[in-house]
């Protein structure tokens, strides 16, 4: 694959409200970030993706990949103390 700076990738992510209901999408495509995280998650292998979804260019698996990182190192988790 080849390797781009983040911001180039993450370009590749759009949100339209009118697209997906509002889910952020590849490059404006009907394929989600969630579809091509879950399809990774269960196995299914880039090349396999690109095989699945010829619109998909391989920088766009490595956008969903920056994008998910990006969206997990800004979650704050915050203890909760619970009082009896």
């Amino acid at each position: 694959m080849v390797t781009r700076p983040e911001h180039e990738l993450t370009a590749r992510i759009t949100v339209d409200p009118r697209v997906m209901v509002g889910k952020p999408t590849i490059r404006g495509l009907r394929i989600t970030v969630d579809q091509i995280l879950k399809a990774l998650a269960g196995g299914v292998t880039a090349d396999g993706l690109l095989d699945e979804y010829p619109e998909l260019e391989p920088e766009d698996i490595q956008a969903v990949l920056v994008y998910a990182a990006e969206r997990v190192g800004e979650e704050r988790v915050f203890q909760v103390t619970a009082h009896p």
